[in-house]
């Protein structure tokens, strides 16, 4: 993944990481930047996508694992970032796989 700044995922990280401190959780920028695409009010979204650009979302998106994503935001963010149009088929969300 790209190198992102810490910094810059701080302040997100407390409001949507909040089991983890700030500094703890963006030691895992990924899943910083997947619970703002989940669950992300409006301009938290708008930040971030002008801070990591629409790649580094793409590569969030499409690494995403079991349970990162609900099937709405799922939908939205492979629109949202031409992941596919409406004629296309939108992959399953991830699943867990036991055995």
């Amino acid at each position: 993944m790209t190198r992102i700044n810490r910094e810059i995922l701080k302040p997100l990280a407390g409001k949507y990481v909040w089991w983890k401190t700030p500094d703890q959780a963006v030691d895992m920028p990924e899943r910083v930047i997947a619970q703002v695409m989940n669950i992300g009010d409006y301009a938290d979204v708008q930040y971030l996508a002008a801070k990591v650009g629409d790649a580094v979302l793409r590569e969030v998106l499409t690494h995403a694992e079991a349970g990162q994503f609900h099937e709405r935001s799922w939908v939205y963010w492979h629109y949202r970032l031409g992941l596919a149009s409406v004629e296309d088929d939108i992959p399953a969300l991830p699943t867990r796989r036991f055995g």
